[in-house]
């Protein structure tokens, strides 16, 4: 086997995209958890982007994180995790684009994405969500270890 191809078997394995499921929806029921809990100061965070109109901010504030939530208990436990997954990759990207802008822009703001006290967003954000959405996108392409629906499909002769 030559280097490249025992290069793209390691990065292809299941099992490798297995543990990136499981850090990916255990990061993003973390990053649910503060929001959950103080939508207001999430709502503060949105709105400081200057993205969204401001009669959509409560909304977002309050659906997306426990879209956040429900989709990463999706993703860790296995049930339909590319659905789960595929939603996480949205947000994302729309969170992804929303860095970008909002650097180009020179705004200097918080990320909002795990509490109200973060750093500002820098050109770091920006790389770290793009290796997370690339970890995202991994996931969807090659996961297939322990779905938990797996286990209740029966072959029916």
């Amino acid at each position: 086997m030559t280097p490249a191809a025992k290069l793209k078997s390691l990065l292809t394995h299941p099992w490798l995209a297995f543990a990136f499921r499981l850090y990916m929806g255990g990061l993003f029921i973390y990053a649910s958890v503060y929001k959950i809990s103080y939508p207001a100061e999430f709502a503060g965070s949105i709105a400081s982007y200057e993205l969204v109109p401001y009669w959509a901010v409560g909304v977002m504030a309050v659906v997306m994180p426990w879209l956040e939530l429900i989709c990463g208990v999706m993703v860790v436990a296995g049930i339909r995790p590319k659905a789960g997954i595929l939603v996480l990759m949205g947000l994302m990207a729309v969170f992804t684009v929303a860095v970008t802008v909002t650097l180009i822009r020179g705004v200097p703001i918080g990320c909002g994405c795990f509490s109200s006290l973060e750093d500002q967003i820098s050109w770091r954000t920006f790389f770290r969500d793009m290796a997370w959405l690339a970890l995202t996108v991994h996931v969807y392409l090659y996961d297939t270890k322990l779905h938990l629906e797996h286990l209740f499909l029966v072959k029916v002769r």
